[in-house]
C-alpha cells in the first residue's frame, strides 16, 4: 500500500468496487471497538462486513490498530485466496490510515485527523457502509474513530475481567457503582457527536466468546451488563459462541458465511449452521436503517 497511508485492495472479480468509478452516498460508520485486546474485534468486524457485502452492500474497512493490523492481515489472507482458488468472494475498498510520526502532539492530531477523516469521505462516496476496527489501547486515532461513529459495537468476553472495562459493579448486589474508563470515553465521544452533527451514537455492546454452558458466572455477567445497560445508554446484543473455527479461517481470510463456495476445504456442519444465525442475530439487533425490512440473504 502507498507510504501516504491510503490504498485500496484490488479484487479480481467483475464484482470488484474502485474509489474512482462509483458515486455514492454517505454511508453509515459502523466502529468496532473496545479498548482490551483479545475481544474479538477484528472477527467480529470482519464478519459483519462479509454479511453487509453478501447482502449486497458496498463496504469499505479502515483498520486503526496501526501496531497489530490484524484485519489488513486477514484481508491480505483472503485476497490470496481469491487469486488462488479463483473464487469470486466479496472483498471490500481498504484505506490504511497511520499514526503520524510528527512529535509535537498538536501537528500529529492534526495530521491524524486529516488522514482519518479523508479515509472516512473517500470510502463514504462509494461505500454503504465503512467498518472501522478500532485498536485494543487508548489513542487519538481511536477516540476520533469513536466520535465518528454512527454505529458503535463493542465486544467484549464474557467475563468479569472484561466487564472492568464497562463499569465497576458491587459483585453481592451487582449493582453498578460507577462507569469505568472506556464508557466515560464513550459518554464523551457521544457528547462531541451530538454538538457536532447533532445525531446520536447507537452503542451495543456484545458478550463474544460466549461459552454454551449456563454457568452461574454467566449468568452474573449477564445480570450486570442488563444493570449497567440501562445506567450508561447501550443496548445489548447476542454474541457470537467461542469456536475453534474463527480461528483456523483466518489464514484462509475466510468467514463462516464463505464455507461453502469453492476451493474451501473446511466441512460445513451443524455447528457453523448455529455459527452463521448468530451472525444473523447480530445483524437485526444492529437495527441498520438502511436495512430496515430487508431479507437476510445469508
Amino acid at each position: 500500500m502507498p507510504a501516504d497511508g491510503f490504498g485500496t485492495v484490488d479484487t479480481p472479480h467483475d464484482n470488484a468496487l474502485t474509489l474512482s468509478n462509483r458515486a455514492g452516498g454517505n454511508g453509515r460508520v459502523i466502529v468496532v471497538g473496545n479498548e482490551k485486546g483479545g475481544a474479538g474485534k477484528s472477527t467480529v468486524a470482519m464478519h459483519v462486513a462479509v454479511g453487509l457485502m453478501r447482502m449486497k452492500q458496498r463496504v469499505g474497512i479502515i483498520d486503526l490498530d496501526v501496531r497489530q493490523r490484524t484485519l489488513t492481515r486477514y484481508l491480505e489472507n483472503r485476497l490470496r485466496w481469491i487469486k488462488s482458488t479463483g473464487s469470486k468472494l466479496p472483498m471490500p475498498e481498504i484505506i490504511r490510515v497511520d499514526a503520524s510520526n510528527e512529535r509535537d502532539l498538536d501537528k500529529a492530531e492534526t495530521e491524524e485527523t486529516e488522514r482519518l477523516m479523508h479515509a472516512v469521505e473517500r470510502l463514504q462516496a462509494v461505500c454503504d457502509y465503512v467498518v472501522i476496527d478500532a485498536p485494543g489501547s487508548d489513542t487519538f486515532l481511536s477516540r476520533l474513530a469513536h466520535t465518528m461513529a454512527d454505529t458503535l459495537v463493542t465486544p467484549m468476553n464474557d467475563s468479569f475481567v472484561d466487564f472492568d472495562l464497562l463499569g465497576d459493579v458491587n459483585p453481592q448486589t451487582l449493582e453498578v457503582i460507577r462507569p469505568s474508563f472506556y464508557s466515560e470515553m464513550v459518554w464523551n465521544c457521544r457528547k462531541k457527536k451530538a454538538q457536532a452533527s447533532r445525531k446520536p451514537i447507537d452503542w451495543i455492546v456484545m458478550r463474544n466468546r460466549v461459552s454454551p454452558l449456563e454457568a452461574r458466572n454467566k449468568q452474573k455477567v449477564g445480570e450486570a451488563l442488563a444493570n449497567l445497560s440501562k445506567r450508561i445508554g447501550f443496548r445489548l446484543a447476542p454474541g457470537l459462541s467461542e469456536r475453534v473455527i474463527y480461528r483456523e479461517l483466518f489464514p484462509a481470510g475466510l468467514t463462516l458465511l464463505d464455507l461453502t463456495e469453492r476451493g474451501s476445504n473446511f466441512a460445513f456442519t451443524m455447528s457453523h449452521v448455529a455459527a452463521r444465525q448468530e451472525l444473523r442475530d447480530l445483524i437485526i439487533v444492529l437495527q441498520l436503517p438502511e436495512l430496515a425490512g430487508a431479507e437476510l440473504t445469508f
